[in-house]
């Protein structure tokens, strides 16, 4: 079973030192950084369950930190715990303010510290049943939304996309810079859908490069055009220079023979119940995958529609 893994971020090192026996004697398990600005580098790198940060640190102080952590939205839901001196009220304030989910003062009580992270966490893993890369709603999300908007009998548009030859790309990046894909096509989705979308589209991650966002189908046209936009913009810079300026990698095939795989590109199908009734999840998934097979098959990123009629 993975262990919880906490980040701790003090310029102090023996409050790291007593944090860090603290925690891993209950278990878990301790990252650390020694100011602001290389705490919130390895929050970004390793997505920790929990934040501990000081509040006075140089460089960037805690109120800062939580203040980038809590605006990126693919960071946004990691819980954080403000250390704050014992008579700083105003520290207090400006860490809840900052988006902080508790403080504790210093110094502290290991019992009473666990107790609050252990709080902390059961309402987190409460109100996010998440993708743990992107903290997307996953799978159990994903298919309670589909049946909400089944059983409102709306016009609704269901939309699968993934990525093209990723699996190319992680085989000759690494699964690190796969990652860091995955997290800005989340990111892409979320900016896009949140500016042209309705206030209650869904966006959820199914798993590696798969991801399923929920519109209207009068929205989907202008959506799925400008996050192909988007995506296309930013691929190359997933490359080094040289395949960039190739316009594509080598890899070998089953066979171990040399082929060109182009760069990485998006496919996205399109499920509406505009011309058809659809009165099962089942039946969205099954027409989501067939879309979205066709617009693999063709060259470069895009965007397909189903407009059969039942």
């Amino acid at each position: 079973m993975q262990k919880t893994t906490i980040l701790i971020i003090d310029d102090d090192p023996d409050i790291r030192d007593v944090l860090k026996i603290t925690l891993t004697e209950e278990g878990f398990e301790v990252i650390e950084a020694c100011d602001g600005q290389e705490g919130l580098l390895m929050a970004l790198k390793k997505s920790p369950d929990l934040i501990i940060v000081d509040y006075k640190m140089p460089k960037m102080d805690g109120r800062q930190v939580c203040q980038e952590i809590k605006k990126d939205i693919l960071t946004s839901h990691m819980p954080i715990i403000m250390l704050t001196g014992k008579s700083e009220l105003a520290d207090k304030v400006g860490g809840i303010e900052a988006g902080a989910d508790d403080y504790i003062v210093k110094p502290f009580e290991p019992q009473e510290l666990i107790a609050r992270i252990k709080m902390t966490l059961r309402k987190t893993q409460r109100d996010l049943e998440a993708n743990p890369l992107t903290k997307l709603p996953g799978n159990v999300s994903i298919l309670k939304e589909l049946e909400r908007r089944i059983e409102q009998q709306k016009p609704f548009a269901v939309c699968y996309a993934d990525l093209d030859k990723f699996k190319a790309y992680n085989d000759k990046y690494g699964f690190e810079h796969g990652d860091e894909v995955i997290k800005e096509t989340a990111r892409i989705l979320i900016r896009v859908i949140k500016e042209l979308g309705n206030p209650d589209d869904f966006i959820g991650h199914i798993g590696g490069d798969d991801f399923v966002f929920v519109t209207t189908p009068d929205k989907i046209d202008l959506i799925c055009s400008r996050i192909i936009e988007a995506f296309d913009q930013i691929a190359p810079s997933f490359y080094s220079q040289q395949d960039r300026e190739a316009g594509f990698i080598i890899t070998k095939d089953r066979q171990g023979q040399e082929q060109k795989v182009p760069l990485l590109s998006i496919s996205i199908g399109v499920v509406t119940n505009e011309k058809r009734k659809i009165t099962h999840v089942g039946e969205i998934g099954e027409i989501g995958a067939e879309l979205k097979k066709q617009a693999k098959s063709k060259e470069g990123s895009t965007y397909l529609k189903d407009l059969r009629q039942a």
